[in-house]
């Protein structure tokens, strides 16, 4: 169950992530005020009704029902999770603990971006399928 469920949201973080990110949200998402603020909940909320989509097919499907309350919960979990990461600043703050200043500057951001994103699916879940 673990598998299906993290594979199902991993598809709607890059559908949400990928073809359905405007140019508008990938460029102001992390900027300070109002407009980066509502780019970015908006980017988040994309993420959120996708994986809510992905996870109602993929129970019907799959024949198994998800409790609505862990449902909700980690679907909470990522829309929060992905809005704090595109804030850029976690992404930077580790990258500058772990001393990793060229590679931040050669490109490596969004691989550790998404390094994290892939984390918090997987912990939503676990919580899922527990």
């Amino acid at each position: 169950m673990f598998a299906d469920l993290a594979f199902l949201l991993y598809v709607g973080h890059l559908i949400a992530d990928y073809p359905l990110q405007t140019d508008h949200q990938a460029g102001h998402k992390a900027l300070p005020g109002v407009a980066g603020w509502r780019a970015n909940i908006v980017h988040a909320a994309t993420h959120v009704a996708v994986c809510a989509t992905l996870l109602v097919l993929g129970a019907a499907v799959l024949g198994c029902s998800l409790p609505a309350l862990p449902a909700l919960a980690a679907l909470l979990w990522i829309g929060v999770t992905h809005s704090v990461i595109d804030r850029r600043w976690p992404v930077t703050a580790w990258m500058r603990l772990a001393r990793q200043d060229s590679w931040a500057a050669n490109g490596g951001a969004a691989h550790v971006d998404q390094t994290a994103h892939i984390a918090a699916l997987v912990v939503a879940a676990l919580c899922l399928s527990a």
